[in-house]
């Protein structure tokens, strides 16, 4: 979007560009953040302290000077109290559907967590700053998400115009079209719209790389505990970096293979998306559920404890990920038909019956949990 704009929207012969050179572009920003993740673990740290600072000065200027550049804002009513389904596009009429399917976007939202939560082995007193990290995280990204999307909310010219593809972003990408005509309206030309884009592209770049980061420690995590074929290869550390370098291109290889379908069905790449994320949303649900049902003289808390809130807070949250995941599962396009069916479903059955007879007839026989490499030292934790 950033080139099509740059060269001449696609009103002014800008370069849109085809599934295959899109296809090129993703897995080369994979490779990237595959080889900038192997790299000693002060290097990412460094990558990360600059990702905290550019996401966070860069969401300030985007929510807070868009609306400003924008000449004519929608009013708070709209913003707040107006509801669209834009069946045109959609094929979807009913609303309480709509509002069904909007928690899509904000789970989407939320990785930022599950990557505090599976790096918690590399900070120092992980068992209280894990969790703060990861409140930490919602708290921000619930703020800045919230602010970013009322800005584009407000700055919203022409809600039909956005989805037509004819225009200047080719109906493509909706935010792109705000922010483009944010800028065009004020200055007449684009230029302050790929500046923004470039803003927004940047928090994407290091969005990739810590979801490379949190992918290549959960392999290096399931392999430790020789939960995945050839566990030995996944959890050696390189001797000098020790970063596990074999975890992080087996992700990178992956991710790669994952792309391919862009090439010729979105949809087949959306159900994996679907996939992955009900499995990393729907592994909280372990850990909460055996929580609700422990009982209380068997349940030993740590250092960071909710107390009498817990399990409410656990109950809410189940409850929270059995809607969330089931979201997933639903069509969001109508009628349905090959290139608008929602194959997650499909996709969610045949992974859990591979997961399933690989246990029955193999894994169950040598699987034995979790390799504890600590001690404990304090009981009552």
């Amino acid at each position: 979007m950033i080139i099509l704009l740059a060269t001449g929207t696609n009103k002014g012969g800008g370069y849109f560009a085809s599934k295959g050179v899109f296809l090129c572009m993703y897995m080369a920003l994979i490779i990237i953040w595959a080889a900038l993740n192997t790299f000693a673990l002060k290097v990412i740290a460094y990558l990360n302290i600059i990702s905290i600072w550019w996401q966070v000065i860069g969401g300030l200027l985007v929510t807070i000077m868009l609306p400003l550049v924008a000449q004519s804002t929608q009013p708070a009513s709209y913003v707040f109290t107006h509801f669209e389904t834009s069946p045109e596009s959609t094929g979807i009429s009913s609303a309480p559907y709509a509002v069904i399917l909007s928690v899509l976007l904000s789970i989407y939202s939320l990785y930022g967590y599950d990557a505090a939560a599976h790096l918690t082995e590399e900070t120092k007193d992980a068992d209280r700053t894990g969790p703060v990290a990861i409140l930490s995280s919602l708290g921000i990204v619930s703020v800045f998400g919230w602010a970013y999307y009322l800005a584009l909310t407000f700055s919203i010219r022409d809600l039909d115009y956005l989805y037509n593809t004819d225009n200047e972003t080719a109906g493509a990408l909706v935010p792109a079209q705000i922010i483009y005509d944010a800028f065009y309206g004020k200055f007449h030309n684009s230029t302050g719209a790929v500046v923004f884009l470039c803003i927004i592209w940047g928090s994407y770049f290091f969005c990739g790389l810590s979801v490379t980061t949190t992918a290549a420690r959960v392999v290096y995590a399931l392999s430790r505990d020789n939960g995945i074929p050839f566990s030995p290869i996944w959890r050696k550390l390189h001797p000098r970096t020790k970063v596990p370098t074999n975890a992080v291109w087996l992700c990178a290889a992956i991710g790669l293979l994952l792309g391919l379908p862009i090439l010729k069905l979105d949809v087949v790449f959306t159900a994996f998306i679907s996939v992955s994320t009900i499995g990393w949303v729907g592994s909280y649900a372990v850990p909460i559920f055996a929580r609700l049902v422990m009982a209380e003289e068997n349940f030993k808390p740590g250092p960071f404890y909710l107390g009498r809130a817990s399990r409410p807070v656990c109950l809410v949250a189940f409850l929270w990920i059995c809607y969330a995941c089931s979201a997933f599962l639903l069509p969001t396009f109508y009628p349905l038909g090959w290139k608008t069916f929602n194959y997650a479903p499909v996709a969610v059955s045949v992974v859990l019956t591979v997961v399933m007879l690989w246990w029955a007839l193999d894994a169950r026989n040598w699987f034995k949990g979790p390799v504890r490499n600590i001690d404990v030292q304090n009981e009552n934790y």
